[in-house]
């Protein structure tokens, strides 16, 4: 069972690797990534 879950990480990380490479998703990644760092950071007093 683990060669196949393997295998199925294997294709999920292909296609993902394969849709960042487009620019629209790239666009769409690095909007997520920003906002994801807005809410981490603390409000400074």
């Amino acid at each position: 069972m683990k060669l196949f879950k393997s295998a199925a990480l294997i294709g999920i990380g292909k296609k993902l690797y394969n849709e960042s490479r487009k620019p629209q998703n790239r666009a769409r990644i690095q909007r997520a990534v920003d906002s994801a760092k807005n809410r981490r950071r603390k409000p400074q007093r």
